[in-house]
Order: structure tokens, then sequence, then C-alpha cells
């Protein structure tokens, strides 16, 4: 039978070695967090529809993402969460692409109207219906526009959230800032103290 002494310093064995493995860092991340270029970080959800700029960590240029995310995607593997908002961010820019095309026949439409007759008109019932569909489209755009940024950002934070290094920051935050043994009463006790910020 393994004396009480015995226990315990196995216990403590075990726990520094935990300790050690935890602040040294040694669980390896299995991905790299990824950054938004500045600009990008201050454009708002109803901004431009331009392509998105991501930096890996420890790299110093900045990677366009393509019109679609599909330059973003490798990094995104395997993160369901954020493959989905990249997947809801690829259909919102075809809803992008629709809505223009749709703005633009409307202006083909009403220009071929005005110029279809020897005596130009501005307001036939043609055009009245051209003046309509560009006019929905163009409210269209701006919610298509503020959820389009949106995705795309929910997709990166998504990423940076689900990474390994994330999981063990928070884990880091529990962990006590001093750890040591005493000896109360003639048995050794763990002693473990956490500061509070």
């Amino acid at each position: 039978m393994l004396s009480t002494t015995t226990h315990t310093s196995r216990f403590l064995t075990a726990l520094f070695l935990l300790l050690a493995l935890s602040v040294s860092g040694v669980w390896a991340q299995s991905g790299t967090p990824l950054q938004l270029s500045p600009e990008d970080q201050d454009r708002e959800y109803n901004g431009p529809q331009k392509n998105f700029f991501f930096q890996v960590e420890g790299e110093k240029e900045y990677r366009d993402a393509g019109f679609f995310g599909q330059r973003l995607r490798p990094y995104l593997a395997g993160n369901a969460q954020a493959e989905e908002h990249l997947n809801n961010y690829r259909r919102q820019k075809w809803l992008y692409l629709g809505e223009r095309a749709v703005l633009l026949g409307a202006i083909g439409v009403y220009g071929q109207q005005v110029l279809a007759k020897d005596e130009q008109q501005y307001f036939n019932d043609t055009q009245k219906g051209a003046i309509g569909v560009a006019a929905v489209s163009l409210l269209a755009n701006i919610l298509i526009n503020r959820n389009t940024n949106w995705h795309f950002r929910r997709a990166l934070e998504a990423h940076n959230a689900n990474l390994p290094s994330a999981h063990a920051q928070s884990w880091q935050q529990v962990l006590p800032t001093n750890v040591g043994v005493a000896a109360l009463g003639g048995r050794p006790q763990l002693v473990l103290r956490w500061s509070l910020q």
C-alpha cells in the first residue's frame, strides 16, 4: 500500500507537468490567425463591394481574398462555421452581380425606349416599369451590401475564435499565478493562488 506522501508527490508531479506544458505552449495550434487589412477593418457593413485583403500571422504582405473569397477558403478548411459564413459571402456576391445586371438591364431598356422612335419619349409605360425595376434594384443593393461584408467578417472571426491558441489563451486565464507546497499539520498541502485582474 502506497503512503499518502507518495500519492501527493505523484499528484504534484502530474500537476506541475500539466502546468509546464500549458505555459510553455507545447499544445501547438493547427491553424494560423488571420487579420484583415487596416482599410478593411475600418470598412463599414454598408461599405463598397471591393475585394477584402487579409494577412496570415507572421507574414508581412496582405493577400487578396478574391471576389468570392476563394483564396481565403484553404485557410478556413475544417471549420464548418467559418466555411458556412464564407459560402454565404459567396452567395451574397452572386446576388450583388445579379442586382447589377438587373439595374443595367433596366437602364438599357429605358435608354432604348428614349431612342426608339423619331420623337424622344421619356415617360411611357415601359419606361415607368424600367424606372420601378431600377428603384427596387437599388433598394436591394443596400441590403445585399450590408450582409455581404458582414458574412466575410464573421468568417474570419469564426476562424480565429476556433483556433487552439484562442482556447489556450482562455485556459491560461484560469491557471493559478502561484503554485506551491506547504506543510500544514505535518502533511504536505498543495497551495494555489490566483490573482484577479
